[in-house]
């Protein structure tokens, strides 16, 4: 029978204290809602004393979300009165509330940090957790920079707080500092000596990314017998972040047979949730960032698509749906071969083309590829069409008569009145429009929307730069719903106004590829 593994989230504390992620209150409050979605066993949802600001938002949490026995909501404390007073008032209305203190035991931290013995230390530490106790009956102690400690009195330290009360026992590695065999042989030796002295004292888990081994590190630890793993979403947090509880989470699910440990989380809210913690806090995620990147799921290789369209298992280990997405993503580049662009055109109806006809096709993507970063469907019709006319074909379609494309625009930004004017083609024909917005980018979208005349909402919009220098790519990804469907387009110019342009149009002509798909006008097939 496969263990439990307790997942504490700490987004709202450490993650939260990346420069520039500060939450107000609400935005706190909507992500621990979503956090409780995605079946986290603890949320550890501020540092109360460090402001009036994150007090209320703490204690509207533990009110609002901690209103069930089903989980616990915490917040951070240094091993002092006033802090300790602060997160139980922060966290007392909650239905299963925290106390969670933390005080070094590494040599630098003791001599350095605090300019004490390590006797003095460890009473102080001893003291805060008798007092702690009489408020809450559930306090969990973190001995911070434990991977760089000396070992006996790490444990001294523990066992000390342990016979104190102290409920849960945090083995952070702040720094970063740890490497897996040398992580997990200490967890190993602490967890023999818990259970023997309390085997209802759970040992967690707190990981640092400074070089690159958080998760790593994290799951070393579950191997040799942490209970309780603490995580943030995309791995958000100090420096370079912490462990990634998708990433840690994935890992145990997928290679259960190696861990034999189960979670309590609902890894189909995985995407929603790293979705609405990068929007709140302003953090885009890493585009190659394992689970939650957009690159996660995508692939562009010609080898790669081939063995996928034979065999998912071919180089998919995680499927996409399990962590919440509809599913994985072909992405149609110059790198892609002929097997995926043939499933493309099917999909897109043309599935009786001759082996000359794709040939030819092919050979008119490989073109267009080679031009643009990426080739979207409705490419691919003005590619047939291409050919088509190209050989005279007596039943060609004029598909491109459908589609949009961007010719030029004006931009006016002031603090007053932000327009835009565009002139867009569809066929033969040439629009032009004119709007204000309340920016440069509403008033650019209102403008392609009065000739599109395609309602739809603007649900994200993010903006990168591609490359460095005046002369810098910028990257502009944007993310529409139409009548219940979203879809997600990008473009890329060193004019950040036109690549924002050009991925609203690539998002529209998305909508009319998928209404072309549902009415009468279908493609058909090619006569040699």
């Amino acid at each position: 029978m496969s263990r439990k593994i307790w997942v504490f989230d700490t987004t709202l504390r450490d993650g939260e204290q990346v420069p520039g992620a500060k939450l107000n209150l609400y935005e706190k409050v909507e992500i621990a809602q979503q956090l409780k979605k995605l079946g986290v066993d603890i949320i550890e949802a501020g540092f109360p004393a460090s402001s009036q600001g994150d007090f209320d938002a703490v204690q509207a949490v533990a009110q609002k979300v901690g209103n069930t026995s089903d989980i616990i909501i915490t917040a951070l404390a240094r091993a002092v009165k006033a802090d300790i007073d602060s997160v139980y008032h922060a966290v007392k209305q909650a239905e299963n509330p925290m106390i969670h203190m933390v005080l070094g035991t590494s040599d630098i931290h003791v001599e350095k940090k605090f300019n004490k013995s390590k006797d003095q230390i460890l009473q102080i530490g001893v003291d805060a957790v008798k007092y702690a106790k009489t408020l809450l009956p559930e306090v969990q102690y973190s001995t911070e920079d434990a991977s760089r400690s000396e070992f006996e009195y790490l444990w001294h330290t523990i066992e000390s707080v342990m016979k104190a009360g102290a409920t849960m026992i945090n083995v952070p590695d702040t720094v970063g500092f740890a490497e897996p065999e040398e992580f997990g042989a200490m967890i190993y030796k602490l967890n023999d000596r818990m259970k023997n002295l309390n085997p209802d004292v759970l040992l967690s888990v707190h990981c640092h990314n400074d070089l690159g081994m958080a998760t790593a590190n994290t799951l070393a630890a579950v191997k040799n017998g942490a209970d309780k793993v603490e995580c943030t979403i995309n791995g958000i947090g100090e420096r370079a972040g912490n462990a990634a509880l998708e990433e840690v989470v994935m890992a145990l699910k997928t290679r259960s047979s190696i861990y034999n440990v189960t979670t309590q989380i609902n890894t189909k809210e995985i995407m929603n949730t790293s979705r609405l913690v990068s929007s709140f806090m302003g953090l885009d995620v890493q585009v190659n960032k394992a689970i939650t990147g957009d690159n996660a799921f995508a692939h562009s290789s010609g080898i790669h698509q081939d063995g996928l369209l034979k065999s998912r298992d071919a180089y998919e280990i995680v499927h996409p749906e399990d962590v919440g997405l509809d599913d994985m993503e072909l992405i149609l580049t110059a790198r892609s071969g002929r097997h995926a662009v043939k499933n493309a055109l099917e999909k897109l109806g043309f599935s009786q083309l001759s082996k000359e006809d794709f040939e030819g096709i092919f050979e008119g993507f490989l073109a267009l590829a080679d031009a643009k970063k990426e080739v979207y469907d409705h490419d691919l019709y003005v590619i047939v069409e291409n050919y088509y006319e190209k050989n005279d074909m007596a039943n060609a379609t004029n598909y491109s008569d459908h589609f949009f494309e961007f010719d030029d625009l004006q931009v006016v930004s002031n603090s007053s009145f932000p327009s835009a004017s565009v002139k867009i083609r569809k066929g033969g024909e040439v629009f032009k429009a004119s709007a204000v917005g309340s920016g440069p980018i509403d008033a650019l979208y209102s403008a392609i929307a009065d000739i599109t005349k395609i309602n739809v909402k603007l649900v994200e919009y993010d903006i990168s730069s591609v490359s460095r220098g005046k002369d810098a790519l910028g990257k502009v990804k944007i993310t529409i719903s139409h009548e219940g469907e979203k879809y997600v387009a990008k473009a890329a110019d060193t004019d950040i106004l036109k690549a924002s342009a050009l991925a609203y149009m690539n998002a529209v002509n998305s909508v009319i590829v998928a209404g072309l798909k549902e009415s009468s006008v279908q493609p058909v097939a090619a006569n040699s």
